[in-house]
């Protein structure tokens, strides 16, 4: 039950960026000094990934090649060789710091929702239980390991789908995915029910955008019916928990930096700058 990889769905168009996502990617969106994407595939390599997978639109497939491809598997060999002789350790240290990875990807051809775009991998997912991370949610934990790597030593326990717990104030709630939980022990809930921008929320955690999932989600994701013309992967979980499989959550330490507009990610950027100073 070890799981090897991760896959990042980047398909969509970072709308809520507008007009800088019309020629930037939204995922090289910086936070501090580094893109969000290589955030989310440190947190991947650091909990154990070996491959990542990504899921991208055909109109992004130009954008994927030039900048994330370049980004993660270029040598740099040119740029390397005039920072050596201008004697600019910093720069060269920041650029040997991005990882290299093992990846590959996949096209979504029309833009139908976060499930259909999970069912879209499984042909490289296989038979293996498998990792998510949203480009929008991003963990820092200076005190310990990261979110992904704390659902994955949990995983490694339970062996069945586990959701990201994050504790907030009921008044935020209201904005977010938000489970029906029962708890089973320490920091680990069972999922009853996930209801969106709840009224009433049921629990005190939000759902973070980070899965570790079966491949028993691919027939439900089949089966959900779209909503508003796209396919949910938290409604084809809730298909799950209601054909009585089991499906957890844990609640994670740490803090989540969320990137999904830009007031978010400028809250975001802040707080990690200023850690630095």
């Amino acid at each position: 039950m070890e799981i090897k990889k991760a896959v990042i769905p980047i398909a969509g168009l970072g709308t809520r960026f507008l007009p800088l996502s019309k020629v930037i990617p939204k995922e090289f969106f910086p936070l501090d000094e580094k893109p969000m994407i290589q955030y989310i595939v440190e947190e991947a390599i650091e909990a154990g990934i070996k491959k990542i997978v990504f899921v991208i639109s055909p109109e992004k497939k130009e954008i994927f090649e030039k900048y994330i491809l370049k980004y993660f598997k270029g040598e740099e060999k040119k740029l390397l060789s005039i920072l050596r002789k201008r004697k600019k350790t910093e720069a060269i240290n920041a650029l040997k710091s991005i990882p290299k990875i093992k990846y590959e990807y996949i096209i979504q051809p029309r833009p139908l929702g976060d499930g259909d775009a999970i069912l879209k991998a499984e042909k490289l997912v296989r038979n293996e239980p498998f990792l998510v991370l949203f480009g929008d949610d991003i963990s820092f934990n200076d005190e310990g390991p990261k979110m992904t790597a704390q659902l994955l030593e949990t995983f490694k326990k339970i062996k069945k789908p586990l959701l990201c717990l994050y504790r907030k104030s009921k008044k935020e709630l209201l904005s977010y995915g938000v489970p029906k939980v029962k708890k089973i022990k320490n920091r680990l809930y069972k999922i009853e029910d996930i209801i969106e921008k709840p009224k009433i929320p049921p629990s005190n955690f939000a759902l973070v955008g980070k899965y570790v999932l079966t491949p028993d989600i691919f027939p439900y994701i089949r089966k959900t019916k779209p909503q508003n013309g796209d396919i949910y992967l938290a409604n084809s979980i809730k298909n799950m928990i209601k054909d009585k499989k089991e499906v957890f959550g844990l609640e994670v330490k740490g803090r989540w930096l969320e990137c999904g507009d830009k007031e978010k990610w400028m809250k975001s950027f802040i707080f990690l700058t200023k850690k630095k100073l």
